[in-house]
């Protein structure tokens, strides 16, 4: 669904997931088409495949921008996703805090402190990162998958190699 066929409209405290392709940024709506976000500098709409160069980067700025602005021509979705597993704190307590970050220059690490991890822990008071989860459970699961293969490669060219001595043993 297109941002500008969005039926719901966000409200204060909401999570809003951005989809860029490969990868998905993450803003906190403030209220009056605005949202809250950790951009480093790589990260814009229409930014393409320039803004993956975000795993490079150590710091990030927290910004108040229009939600139309981040969003761009991207694809966005309201995404409250942990509110079965932690209670949101309170908006007022969200909007303060959100508030407080603003012009900051912040550490970045796709992996442990990205827009994701800064959004839920202003939503639920602690930084979550499902991207990174899923990135990680691939990856092991690469990994794995990987190891098994070589392993069962190396036992075959043991094998083979072992058999191919007995016949060149055996002609001799």
């Amino acid at each position: 669904m297109a941002s500008t066929k969005y039926d719901k409209k966000p409200e204060p405290g909401d999570l809003i997931e951005i989809f860029r392709g490969t990868y998905q940024h993450w803003a906190i709506y403030v209220g009056d088409g605005f949202v809250i976000h950790l951009a480093p500098p790589t990260e814009h709409a229409q930014a393409g495949a320039y803004s993956m160069m975000s795993v490079l980067c150590d710091k990030a700025t927290v910004k108040k921008e229009e939600l139309s602005e981040v969003v761009g021509n991207d694809e966005y979705r309201i995404n409250n996703l942990l509110d079965k597993k932690y209670e949101p704190r309170p908006i007022r307590d969200i909007l303060r805090d959100a508030e407080a970050f603003l012009g900051q220059e912040l550490p970045y690490c796709v992996f442990r402190e990205n827009c994701e991890h800064f959004v839920t822990e202003l939503r639920y008071g602690k930084a979550h990162s499902r991207q990174v989860c899923k990135a990680v459970e691939i990856g092991v699961g690469v990994g794995l998958v990987a190891a098994v293969t070589f392993g069962v490669c190396a036992v075959a060219s043991a094998f083979l190699g072992s058999k191919d001595k007995e016949r060149k043993n055996s002609k001799d």
